[in-house]
């Protein structure tokens, strides 16, 4: 199972807990609850970072902490989980968003001729602004959706799993 390896890439509480930079966070942070990874913490996780992973807002990683804490999911797993949009990951799959929020406002997808003056990136700005952030969250919630059903999913059918492996060891052991 994941799990192990989860726990072996974690850094320790305390030590977060006792670094510098996090303030006034560091008692939240620390919180024990936020780093075990159990059924309900994991599957919180990664509904909460590929959530944000697909909002285009600077501040990715810190929305996800700060959402993660008050739902008790896995501090790291959800922070962690917004790299996936990353600077080689980001134009695709903030356009596949634009095509989705395209899609659902019944518009078509504006050419858009790329100039990095103040005016013009507004111009852009206004022109996918709308499209972007609609499919962003609705893409957003359906990964975070479907990542919450099918890590529920799977962990059950893991358990079973093993459970079964267990017990035919153990009647192979009294055989």
């Amino acid at each position: 199972m994941p799990k192990k390896l989860f726990k072996k890439m974690a850094p320790d509480p305390t030590k977060i807990r006792n670094a510098k930079g996090f303030g006034w966070l560091a008692h939240w942070i620390a919180n024990p609850a936020l780093w075990h990874f159990h059924r309900h913490s994991v599957k919180k996780a990664f509904a909460i970072g590929l959530f944000w992973m697909s909002i285009p807002i600077p501040w990715q990683m810190i929305a996800s902490a700060l959402t993660a804490i008050p739902a008790r999911a896995n501090l790291p797993l959800s922070v962690a989980l917004v790299w996936i949009s990353n600077p080689i990951t980001m134009p695709p799959i903030f356009y596949f968003n634009y095509l989705v929020g395209t899609w659902l406002l019944h518009e078509k997808p504006q050419d858009i001729h790329w100039s990095f003056e103040p005016s013009a990136l507004w111009h852009i700005i206004e022109q996918v602004g709308a499209p972007l952030y609609l499919g962003s969250a609705v893409v957003g919630l359906v990964l975070g959706g479907l990542s919450y059903i099918g890590l529920e999913c799977f962990w059950r059918w893991h358990v079973g799993r093993t459970w079964a492996q267990r017990r035919a060891k153990r009647q192979n052991a009294a055989h």
